[in-house]
């Protein structure tokens, strides 16, 4: 399935039992992330990468090019490296826009899904396939 599709699926589900093992098995075969809020201070990233991310207040997640997740990096030496590493953010923002607890952004294409609570708008997750991540960083670059 493409992160569209993914987005159809997942769309509706209540908080807490967003995805079973398998369908987070699925995600990852077909090549897509899905991110989504949990409680008031994570996000979950189901796919490619299997992450929890600390995010009180929200956070930026940076994406690779193969879809995993950038470790923070404090290193300002001009050596290492390290901040020459192309990649792409994918905004969580916990501040009840439009009514959400949680809501994300990026400009990597995606689809986006509805997670409830007690049939109350939780979260606006995303999905979006990895491919895309790469065209996404060389379009940045130019």
């Amino acid at each position: 399935m493409n992160a569209s599709e993914w987005a159809s699926l997942l769309n509706g589900r209540e908080y807490g039992s967003e995805m079973t093992r398998e369908e987070k098995r699925k995600a990852k075969s077909d090549g897509v992330l899905i991110f989504y809020g949990y409680s008031d201070d994570n996000v979950e990233i189901r796919g490619v990468a299997d992450e929890e991310v600390s995010a009180y207040d929200g956070t930026t997640i940076k994406l690779l090019s193969n879809g995993s997740v950038m470790e923070d990096h404090d290193c300002d030496c001009e050596y290492c490296g390290y901040k020459k590493v192309a990649s792409v953010a994918v905004h969580a923002d916990w501040c009840q826009i439009d009514g959400y607890s949680w809501t994300f952004r990026t400009d990597v294409p995606h689809s986006t899904f509805d997670i409830m609570e007690d049939g109350e708008k939780f979260c606006r997750g995303i999905v979006l396939d990895v491919a895309s991540i790469g065209s996404a960083i060389e379009k940045e670059q130019a």
